[in-house]
């Protein structure tokens, strides 16, 4: 997992989460997946690749909460 992070510039965090346990929280069933808590704990998870455009769109209703 890494060494992708590593390739691809990556400087977000991204977490290994082996035992699956973070994964079963968020209803996670498979990465790449994003999930967004809010300041009120409202979970939004999305699974899939998010462009730069839908990742600043989550972001911003995340900043606006």
């Amino acid at each position: 997992m890494q060494d992708f992070v590593n390739e691809n510039g990556l400087t977000f965090t991204n977490i290994n989460d082996e035992p699956g346990e973070i994964f079963a929280r968020f209803n996670v069933p498979y990465q790449p997946a994003w999930v967004f808590i809010a300041k009120d704990g409202t979970v939004t998870t999305r699974i899939g690749v998010l462009s730069d455009e839908e990742l600043d769109q989550e972001l911003t209703k995340l900043a606006s909460s």
